[in-house]
């Protein structure tokens, strides 16, 4: 066989060999890509993503789209060949598999702890447009979750109001720990709340509630040894003056917030927020309206401009990567609060576009 043609041969069956271990070999990577994006003012499946009701609500126009990222499953295998083309394609990211699944978390841990962001940031979205709007509504101390097997068990559940403990009224969650902690181990504690049902009920009628009952508990030692407990989490919830739905399946994680804010703010006034333009945009948003980084944004700032979004409401904190690579023809506008984000709709409206804070200008 002559040389050349051996070596051609030789070749091929190395590139053969290679491609085939590229194939069969899993790497630790997985891939980010654009996800869908949704018109927090139009519909989903069917529905009003947003859904107002005992309040007057005006016509809206326009989008103010929230974005969305696609991430390979927990347990999917990426091999070689995937990630190479992953890293050469424009629209994709790869990255280290931990980066999205840390710890060795499986899907259905991730998909739980994004259900329960999600969650979180529609309440937050509702205070702080509620809030924008000086709408006045009620913040209330609950059980937000009860330790299987402390000697709260049965006795309080998640959802019920605190309203004191050992006769003095209580106004943030870090009221029942001082409390309960003034015990020692093996003390009672006397907890005056509202049971969850009867709160709920009290919500939807729009009235306060006014069942109370007394519920004493024992307290045990903590694990470190060094205090009193009963075994439950306090946190906050709202009472909201009217009812306000999203309606959004299969969508997790707290990136939403802000998008679900303006929305609210839309439904909720009289003048359009958009003008009729193309908005979408991204960002936490907690209860006082300030505005938070996110995942992924260059995956959000492509899938908002193939859906035709021309501006985008960009966190403040993700400027500078979502600048280094901005689709043609989208305008990053930074935003650190709902305000900001307000005030730069009113300059869009207005036609001033020359004064919107940009995230090229740093």
């Amino acid at each position: 066989m002559p040389r050349r043609t051996a070596t051609m041969l030789a070749s091929t069956l190395v590139l053969i060999c290679l491609l085939i271990a590229g194939v069969l070999i899993p790497v630790p990577y997985a891939e980010m890509s654009p996800g869908p994006t949704v018109n927090t003012l139009g519909e989903a499946r069917g529905e009003p993503v947003l859904q107002i009701s005992g309040r007057k609500t005006y016509p809206t126009d326009g989008h103010l789209n929230m974005t969305t990222v696609r991430v390979t499953s927990a347990d999917y295998k990426m091999n070689a060949v995937e990630a190479v083309y992953g890293w050469l394609a424009h629209d994709n990211v790869v990255v280290p598999h931990d980066t999205l699944y840390p710890d060795g978390k499986t899907e259905e841990e991730s998909s739980q702890e994004n259900a329960e962001e999600f969650s979180q940031s529609q309440e937050s979205a509702k205070v702080a447009a509620l809030g924008e709007l000086g709408i006045p509504f009620t913040t209330r101390v609950v059980v937000a979750s009860v330790v299987k097997g402390s000697p709260a068990e049965g006795k309080l559940h998640a959802g019920d109001v605190i309203k004191a403990v050992d006769g003095t009224p209580v106004t943030a969650p870090g009221d029942v720990a001082k409390r309960v902690t003034r015990r020692k181990p093996g003390q009672d504690v006397a907890f005056t709340l509202v049971p969850a049902k009867a709160a709920a009920e009290a919500e939807k009628a729009g009235k306060e509630p006014t069942v109370t009952r007394k519920v004493v508990v024992t307290t045990t030692t903590s694990e470190e040894g060094d205090r009193a407990i009963v075994g439950i989490q306090a946190g906050t919830d709202h009472a909201f003056p009217f009812t306000i739905d999203i309606n959004l399946a299969d969508v997790g994680g707290p990136s939403a917030g802000l998008m679900f804010a303006l929305g609210i703010v839309d439904k909720l006034t009289p003048e359009s927020l958009t003008g009729g333009r193309f908005i979408a945009g991204t960002g936490t948003i907690d209860d006082k309206g300030e505005v938070g980084p996110i995942g992924g944004i260059e995956m959000k700032l492509v899938g908002a401009r193939k859906a035709g979004a021309a501006y985008f409401l960009t966190p403040a904190d993700n400027c500078e990567a979502a600048a280094s690579d901005t689709p043609e023809g989208l305008t990053l506008i930074k935003v650190r609060t709902i305000d900001d984000a307000m005030t730069s709709l009113a300059k869009l409206r207005a036609g001033d576009t020359r004064s919107l804070p940009s995230c090229a200008k740093g």
